[in-house]
């Protein structure tokens, strides 16, 4: 496990920034820290740990996945992450489109909102 979360840890960082990811770790107690811990192996150091799939391509399927389930503030983040891993502004539109193809009209509205946020933070 340990090796899984340290694998996590540096996967995390490479994507999120190292400032977002050591906040968050900090600002864990003893409520929230064994679910970041968990969250941080399971989610970045197992499903994010192998070269099976590259980083751009699975932060593209973070972006559709998450955007088709409407967690915007996971989309902004994992926006802002993608751009990192190399997504660019037509590969965000072009998700965006099919999550309004296959998850309707209004969640793309919102993806586009919460694009628009940080692709003007990238322009400023």
């Amino acid at each position: 496990m340990d090796n899984m979360f340290d694998t996590g840890l540096a996967q995390r960082k490479s994507t999120l920034g190292d400032a977002y990811v050591e906040r968050t770790m900090e600002a864990a107690d003893d409520f929230t820290r064994p679910f970041q811990e968990a969250m941080t192996a399971w989610c970045w150091g197992f499903g994010w740990g192998d070269d099976a799939i590259d980083a751009k391509t699975r932060s593209m399927m973070n972006l559709a996945m998450i955007g088709a389930l409407g967690k915007m503030h996971e989309w902004e983040l994992h926006c802002r992450g993608a751009i990192k891993n190399g997504v660019t502004f037509e590969e965000i539109r072009a998700i965006i489109h099919v999550i309004g193809i296959y998850c309707g009209v209004p969640q793309a509205l919102e993806c586009f909102r919460a694009a628009r946020k940080v692709l003007d933070e990238q322009a400023s």
